[in-house]
C-alpha cells in the first residue's frame, strides 16, 4: 500500500472503533427502555420525515418489508405509531408517529446530548478543540449520509 492509502484504512479503522464505541455508550441513554433500538429508528424516521409508507420505512433502515412491518406493528400496539390509509389509493398504508411516539424520541434525544455533553465535559476540552470535534461530525455526517 501507498501512503496516502495507509492514511485512509488507518483513519477509516480508527473512525470504525470511535463510532462503534460512542454509539454503543449513547444507545445505553433512553428515555424509555421498552423500545428497542430498531423500533427507535423508526421513530426518529418518521419523526424527522413524516409519515412513510412500510415500504419507504423498510428501504431507509435497511430491512425488508416484513421486519419493517413486525416493528411497525409492536410500534402500533404500543401507540407510538398509526397506520393511516392514503387517500388517493386506499390499498397503500402510511405509518404516522403518534404524540407519545414523538415525545420519546425527543426525550431520548435530549438525555443522549446530555450524556454526551457531560461526557465531553469531563475532558475540559479547548474551544479550538471543541471546533475540531464539530467538523469532524460535519464530515462523517457526510460519509454516513451518502
Amino acid at each position: 500500500m501507498t501512503e496516502p492509502d495507509d492514511l485512509l484504512h488507518a483513519t477509516a479503522t480508527d473512525l470504525r472503533l470511535a463510532t462503534f464505541r460512542l454509539a454503543r455508550r449513547l444507545r445505553r441513554e433512553r428515555a424509555v427502555d421498552s423500545i428497542s433500538d430498531a423500533q427507535f429508528a423508526v421513530l426518529a424516521c418518521l419523526r424527522g420525515n413524516g409519515r412513510l409508507p412500510v415500504g419507504e420505512l423498510a428501504q431507509r433502515e435497511r430491512v425488508s418489508a416484513p421486519t419493517m412491518s413486525n416493528i411497525v406493528d409492536a410500534l402500533a400496539e404500543s401507540g407510538h405509531v398509526v397506520r393511516v390509509p392514503s387517500d388517493e389509493d386506499r390499498r397503500r398504508v402510511y405509518i404516522e408517529i403518534t404524540d407519545t411516539g414523538t415525545e420519546i424520541v425527543a426525550a431520548t434525544v435530549q438525555k443522549r446530548d446530555a450524556a454526551l455533553a457531560d461526557a465531553l465535559a469531563e475532558f475540559d476540552f479547548t474551544d479550538d478543540e471543541l471546533r475540531t470535534l464539530r467538523e469532524a461530525a460535519s464530515l462523517m455526517r457526510k460519509v454516513a449520509e451518502r
